[in-house]
């Protein structure tokens, strides 16, 4: 048995033809998304459909000035979502866990596997798609133009349209580099030099280091990116150790950090010369941020939160 064409030979396509897509494929696609597998049929994710134009204008400069994120008919964008659980568990008189790393991995995952259904369904009924990683360049403003509630977080952006260029299947590396038996098996120097070969025709230089430098090497696009998600992930509730209150609290006074370790770091930096932990009378945290000549004490249930409290007295206004 043959897998489909569209599967084999697919590419990202950015040039759309200005139609619009019946609504009747547009359901088509959506149906395919949610039939996609799911842990414990939780359907951690939401599928948002843009179709305000000023507002694809702004997340289309935000991504990098990306003028298919325009031009294509439809523009979606896959959600790690666990607000819906949440809510769902409340209605029937119930609390969410308190497990923030395994709900933003299986949310993640969910959002994936459904944004991937969406892309194939898409492909398979002769549109091209393109995924938009670069919504992740200022995922939190992304996040305030959307309007995301906590427990919800963007993980990527995907262009759909009748597509004005046919490009062929870019260059992929050799399956024996990413096929494994049994066992993880690592790379001899000649592995490593012949994945280089195999993708040099993806650069106009024949250069794959190129790419790989721009975007994961030390001062690459990932590290600028990194800060920005550690944010968006603590606002959103995700982090383990600062929960989204405190980390709304931080931001406001300009202190924007994805962990409390980011969150000490900053006073540290910012002539806070110390920053005393310990446990309360009755099992509370408590926190002492300290100064030459002053000093501001935090309490609350979680290190997070005492943090934010004594942030929030030493910085009483915004800024």
């Amino acid at each position: 048995m043959e897998v489909p064409k569209f599967l084999t030979q697919r590419a990202s396509v950015r040039a759309y033809r200005p139609e619009p897509i019946p609504e009747e494929d547009v359901a088509a696609m959506l149906a395919a998304a949610q039939q996609a597998p799911t842990d414990a049929g939780a359907q951690l994710y939401s599928i948002l459909r843009v179709r305000d134009p000023e507002l694809r204008a702004r997340l289309a400069e935000l991504s990098g000035g990306q003028r298919h994120v325009l031009e294509a008919a439809e523009f979606f964008i896959p959600l790690a979502d666990v607000y819906r659980l949440k809510r769902l568990l409340a209605h029937r008189g119930e609390s969410l866990g308190n497990f923030p790393r395994t709900a933003l991995h299986f949310a993640l995952l969910d959002a994936a596997l459904a944004g991937a259904h969406l892309a194939v369904a898409a492909e398979a009924m002769g549109y091209g798609i393109c995924w938009i990683g670069g919504l992740l360049n200022r995922v939190d403003e992304v996040a305030r133009l959307l309007e995301l509630p906590e427990g919800v977080l963007p993980i990527s952006g995907l262009t759909v349209g009748v597509p004005a260029e046919r490009p062929g299947p870019r260059p992929r590396l050799p399956r024996a580099t990413v096929v494994h038996t049994d066992r993880y098996r690592r790379y001899a120097e000649e592995e490593l030099e012949e994945a280089y070969r195999a993708m040099a025709p993806i650069t106009r230089s024949g250069d794959w280091l190129k790419v790989l430098k721009r975007y994961f090497a030390k001062g690459g696009t990932m590290e600028a990116r990194d800060a920005v998600y550690g944010l968006a992930k603590a606002l959103a509730g995700f982090s383990d150790d600062l929960p989204a209150p405190a980390a709304r609290t931080l931001h406001l006074r300009g202190l924007d950090a994805g962990s409390l370790a980011e969150a000490i770091a900053w006073l540290l930096k910012h002539e806070w010369r110390g920053v005393l932990f310990s446990e309360g009378t009755f099992g509370e945290s408590e926190v002492w941020i300290e100064q030459e000549t002053e000093a501001h004490r935090g309490e609350g249930k979680t290190p997070g939160e005492a943090l934010a409290r004594a942030v929030e007295a030493a910085y009483p206004s915004e800024g």
